[in-house]
């Protein structure tokens, strides 16, 4: 019998104790007696003693990452995609991963501002920040610019936003991430994807124009080089015209030409 108590009082001991697994911080919250609400200790990993209407919520301190999608095979069941407009009100959707981890002294200040463990909070408070930064941000932007060539400066800013305002109480969002491409209306995408062909046409063309004109442009160049090189040699020439009668010389075979008169071709000799 003895044995049984002893077996009993062991349970009972071992029912109102709490862990902090590896990897969280701990935050204790009573709900009755002089102690009751959020206690400012942080726990750290280990087991503790939790009486009746004591619990303990964990949360993470190194790096998660959650992605909040269209698809219900990642992140929650449920649609999570952003929805938002461009600056001329165009309605467009994406989805997007975090990031975050928790500040292990800041844990139980997170706690008191939202009083719900991660998951509440990446379901409820931190999805709201990326939703109205993500609406704030893309409305002075058109759609051109949130497609194409400022996508990730857009995502950077409202990244920018979101961990400014969590910092405070130690929510670190470290990194935001497009999980797949803006989804744009399948019109405008079309008109998207055809003024980028032309203007890749364009620029192809642009190319080709100025190859044949920096070959044009080289043939010039060398036509002129010879012109002036004719015109440096005629004018060495005249003047100095033994120069001519030199070559006629050196290029003379030795053979006189048959002819009566008797003169000799190219070479006149000085009595």
């Amino acid at each position: 019998m003895k044995q049984f108590w002893i077996v009993s009082a062991c349970a009972l001991t071992l029912a109102a104790c709490g862990q902090v697994q590896p990897g969280h911080v701990g935050i204790r919250v009573n709900q009755f007696g002089t102690n009751a609400g959020v206690s400012n200790e942080a726990l750290g990993v280990g087991t503790y003693f939790t009486p009746f209407g004591t619990t303990i919520y964990e949360y993470p301190v190194f790096t998660n990452t959650y992605t909040y999608t269209h698809s219900a095979t990642e992140g929650s069941r449920t649609d999570e995609e952003f929805n938002f407009q461009d600056k001329n009100g165009l309605g467009l959707s994406a989805d997007i991963a975090v990031s975050y981890s928790v500040s292990t002294h800041l844990a139980p200040k997170l706690f008191q501002k939202y009083r719900t463990d991660a998951g509440g909070i990446i379901a409820g408070p931190l999805r709201n920040a990326i939703r109205n930064a993500l609406v704030n941000r893309a409305a002075a932007m058109g759609v051109e610019e949130i497609y194409g060539p400022r996508k990730q400066e857009l995502l950077t800013t409202v990244q920018n936003d979101v961990a400014a305002y969590f910092e405070p109480y130690g929510l670190n969002v470290e990194k935001l991430f497009w999980a797949g491409n803006v989804r744009v209306p399948e019109v405008v995408l079309t008109q998207i994807n055809n003024k980028i062909a032309n203007e890749q046409h364009a620029l192809a063309a642009q190319a080709q124009v100025a190859t044949i004109q920096a070959e044009a442009q080289q043939r010039i160049a060398a036509a002129e080089g010879e012109a002036k090189a004719i015109q440096l040699q005629g004018a060495t020439l005249r003047a100095n015209p033994e120069v001519l009668r030199l070559r006629a010389i050196e290029k003379w075979d030795g053979k006189l030409p048959q002819v009566t008169s008797g003169g000799t071709p190219f070479i006149q000799l000085d009595k």
